[in-house]
């Protein structure tokens, strides 16, 4: 139980930068959703899920080899100082291509006049790339503390910049300062948001001065050729991945015959994707902690057990938070200003599970990171991006966002289930599957009770609210009963 409280916290210190940095981000969204125009926000939400794929390619599963390998050799620094070459190296070349490539990408991508967001985003990437392994010599060296001011820093700077120029100078100009021109154009739209990010993303550097002194440990070819081969499969992991989170966005886009229609339906789709933003930000946290955990505890005789006891309790986290956004959805859906997005409220229990899912895969997957068998775990995600594209294929003609809703909820349905299938025969580990399945199907229920009395009953929106706070006390009471032996021993 010891080890339990250790990760949740780590969890709890990584998630404070995550969950105050990214909540302070998401509540820009009512920023965006009323200064840009939906067709805008959804260009801009279809360039980041091309910068997601990008974002692969640049980092190809360099951070998890280095936690790899850290465990095998007896130098962290050799470990660090060949990864970290090796990122420099590469995100310049990339970096370089993705300049030189920017007017065909335009085209192709249906974005012509907006080839300067190609430009910022091999900025964007490369920063990440290559910061990628600071950042993880921090959760490897248990210096959550600093990993959280950098995180916080890197967020905070993007808030302000995005408050100065979107609210503050709109604000200046409308009251005579034309000064303030300068800074805020309305025709440039989504070009800020870009250059904001690409600026946000490198200033944290300076504050990497200690972990860059490690570059005098050189670059070992041996070993970078022994983590390369560790980390390829992680590259096709990635990018199915990818295709199994954004890919929809660029389906939208293309699938749908109107590009008007769809950048708005892109817009819909992507903003009420931000409404699961609590579980979001959980997940985020939890992997940060969790990854290094379970590599360093991955030699205890009772490692299995441990990993068997965090998934319990990361469902039940998630089924609480499940159960707290769609119970007062109608508080949460004032996030976004615009009430044209209101519209899509109906697909956020989806997305909340499918997020509820893709959690519970990122907890099973562990197994193919332990046992060196990433070329399964590759397998295991193109499975995924091949039920992604057949849905979606399938269901945005006919039904628009809400089939990606569906799509990706399916997906990740899928991927838990093959994911543990195949972890049990490579690397057992004894989930108690009776209790993960009676904290998701009970907090279904609960979900299905509330909509049921809603609809049958007409409850005002006050009453309905109360009812739901009963409804999620019952289950907590259910939650707190079935695991009080585990807790208390009795």
């Amino acid at each position: 139980m010891s080890l339990i409280k250790k990760l949740a916290g780590e969890t709890a210190v990584y998630g404070l930068s995550s969950i105050i940095g990214r909540l302070l981000n998401y509540l820009l969204v009512p920023l965006y959703t009323s200064v840009l125009s939906i067709g805008e926000y959804g260009a801009s939400s279809e360039f980041y899920a091309y910068a997601s794929f990008a974002a692969v390619i640049f980092s190809y599963g360099m951070e998890t080899a280095f936690f790899s390998f850290c465990q095998k050799k007896d130098s962290d620094e050799k470990v660090f100082s060949t990864a970290m070459i090796s990122l420099l190296v590469s995100s310049t070349i990339i970096g370089i291509l993705l300049f030189l490539l920017a007017t065909p990408l335009s085209i192709w991508t249906k974005n012509v006049n907006r080839e300067v967001l190609f430009y910022y985003l091999a900025f964007i990437l490369a920063a990440d790339a290559i910061s990628a392994i600071p950042f993880a010599w921090l959760r490897k060296k248990n210096q959550a503390k600093r990993f959280a001011a950098l995180r916080f820093l890197n967020i905070l700077t993007g808030i302000v910049l995005n408050l100065f120029i979107y609210a503050f100078c709109p604000y200046m100009i409308k009251n005579g300062h034309t000064f303030f021109s300068n800074f805020y154009q309305p025709e440039n739209g989504i070009k800020y948001m870009f250059l904001i990010n690409a600026i946000s993303s490198w200033i944290v550097f300076p504050f990497f001065i200690k972990e860059i002194k490690l570059l005098r440990y050189g670059f070992d070819k041996i070993l970078w050729k022994e983590m390369m081969i560790y980390a390829y499969p992680l590259i096709f992991m990635g990018l199915a991945g990818m295709v199994n989170e954004t890919l929809n966005r660029i389906l939208l886009k293309n699938l749908i015959v109107d590009t008007k229609i769809a950048e708005e339906q892109i817009g819909i789709y992507s903003a009420n994707y931000k409404l699961s933003i609590l579980i979001t930000l959980f997940i985020q946290a939890f992997r940060f902690a969790a990854e290094p955990f379970f590599f360093s505890r991955m030699k205890d005789e009772n490692a299995r057990e441990t990993y068997a006891k965090v998934m319990n309790y990361f469902v039940i986290v998630c089924s609480l938070i499940f159960l707290v956004v769609v119970f007062y959805l109608d508080i949460f859906k004032h996030f976004l200003r615009n009430k044209t997005y209101w519209e899509g409220l109906h697909v956020v229990p989806i997305l909340l599970m499918a997020n509820v899912c893709l959690g519970i895969y990122y907890n099973l997957s562990i197994w193919f990171k332990l046992s060196n068998k990433t070329k399964m775990g590759a397998f295991v995600a193109i499975f995924g991006a091949v039920i992604t594209l057949i849905l979606n294929y399938l269901w945005i003609p006919p039904y628009g966002y809400t089939g990606s809703a569906w799509a990706t909820l399916s997906c990740y349905a899928s991927m838990c289930v093959v994911s543990y299938l195949l972890g049990q025969k490579y690397y057992p580990v004894p989930y108690d599957l009776k209790k993960i399945a009676l904290f998701i199907g009970g907090a279904l229920f609960f979900y299905a009770l509330s909509d049921y009395l809603a609809t049958f009953y007409a409850f005002s929106d006050y009453v309905k609210m109360g009812v739901n706070t009963i409804l999620l006390l019952a289950y907590t009471t259910m939650i707190f009963f079935t695991m009080k032996k585990e807790l208390y021993g009795n």
